[in-house]
């Protein structure tokens, strides 16, 4: 299954962003129990994060992630999905 991935870049709130973090992070916990998440987490200076997801094409990548409680709460400024193709570590074997 191909590799994704996904760049969110959050917006200024981030006291909001706080406050709704265990549910984000619950979230994700959930997509990665089901193999579709391999792996996530923040850049530093917490601005953006990177997300690793496996999914059929860009769109469903993009469909996994629309149940992020981040999303729902609007705190997304943008979301970028792009194909990754690991060839050395971990997560190669998916490719």
């Amino acid at each position: 299954m191909p590799v994704f991935a996904v760049e969110y870049t959050y917006d200024n709130r981030a006291a909001e962003r706080d406050a709704v973090r265990p549910e984000h992070r619950a979230f994700l916990r959930a997509l990665h129990e089901t193999g579709a998440l391999l792996a996530s987490g923040p850049f530093e200076g917490g601005a953006s994060a990177l997300l690793v997801v496996v999914a059929a094409d860009d769109a469903a990548a993009r469909d996994l992630l629309t149940g992020d409680p981040f999303a729902a709460a609007g705190l997304l400024a943008d979301v970028r999905v792009r194909p990754w193709s690991p060839v050395i570590g971990v997560f190669a074997h998916l490719v």
